[in-house]
């Protein structure tokens, strides 16, 4: 969660006006976005750096890109060249990274709970970019904004969350806040993928896409993550997508007006089809990236606020 002080961690855990005050911090951060001005005076003199030690594309470049329109001085740390690489360990890095005199620290691990591990270890403001299976913070508000700006709510959305369930840290974070914020929520995939213990957190869960999405407001596919999976979970991709892929016959179970949305990489024809994708007026797709950027400088904006109180 957001700590009083100094970190972002996980949604679980934050209250729902904190996370509305985030959300409102960023969509300032939209108008200011579009309008092509930055702040550029808000984090001059603090340094920002990209520990990454699994790929991204989204979230690295769209932090990079709102640390600079903040002013920030921002270092992206290859961990594929560092001596992490060299069999370092996480504390030794964390050593490290506090003799650099960083500010701000944002974190991607394979493992759960390494972003909370350095947080405990850094003087650095550390920022969880996805963790193993457990969170992905960011991309929670960022969803929850490009969904608040069409719906102008949350509360009282149904939000149905499917595909790859079980090995998904977006799925999670969004779940936390999604209920949090008094939407209801269905988790819609094949047994293998659905957590066993998925009922405890409130959603209801469904085993067949037209269930699932009846009454859905918002359709939030997942990415079939074949890198975390051990043995056969799934069967082949063709049939995977027969049966729990997006496409317009099944969006039809949902309501005439519901909303994709897709935190990406996709994988099309597994988990989506390329029309449904791509469509203009019912995929939220494009304005989930837009909204990445925005969340991720209100998020850089309060912590490094706070680190100032500190100082």
């Amino acid at each position: 969660m957001l700590t009083p002080n100094r970190h972002l961690l996980q949604i679980e855990g934050m209250h729902p006006p904190e996370i509305s005050a985030l959300l409102d911090l960023a969509e300032s951060y939209v108008l200011l976005n579009r309008s092509g001005t930055t702040q550029r005076d808000l984090l001059r003199g603090r340094t920002l750096i990209n520990l990454f030690f699994e790929d991204s594309t989204r979230t690295r470049t769209s932090f990079e890109i709102a640390g600079k329109r903040l002013g920030a001085d921002v270092v992206n740390m290859s961990v594929a060249n560092s001596s992490v690489n060299k069999g370092e360990t996480l504390l030794d890095t964390a050593a490290t990274l506090n003799a650099m005199n960083c500010d701000l620290l944002v974190v991607r691990h394979g493992q759960s709970g390494a972003p909370a591990l350095l947080a405990q270890k850094v003087e650095a403001s550390v920022i969880n970019a996805g963790d193993g299976t457990h969170e992905h913070p960011t991309q929670a508000l960022l969803d929850a904004l490009t969904i608040r700006r069409r719906r102008g709510r949350l509360e009282g959305l149904v939000v149905a969350i499917c595909g790859d369930v079980l090995h998904s840290r977006v799925a999670r974070s969004n779940i936390h806040l999604l209920l949090a914020l008094g939407s209801r929520v269905h988790i819609v995939g094949p047994v293998t993928l659905i957590p066993t213990d998925a009922a405890r957190l409130g959603v209801t869960v469904f085993h067949d896409m037209k269930a699932g999405l009846a009454g859905a407001d918002i359709v939030m596919m997942l990415r079939l993550q074949k890198e975390r999976m051990t043995g056969g979970l799934v069967p082949s991709a063709r049939e995977f997508f027969r049966f729990w892929g997006l496409d317009a016959e099944k969006l039809a179970f949902a309501k005439p007006d519901a909303l994709v949305m897709h935190p990406g990489p996709m994988n099309r024809g597994v988990e989506i089809a390329s029309d449904v994708a791509d469509d203009p007026i019912r995929s939220l797709i494009k304005e989930q990236v837009e909204m990445g950027v925005a969340v991720r400088m209100a998020v850089l904006d309060v912590l490094s606020r706070r680190a100032k109180r500190n100082d």
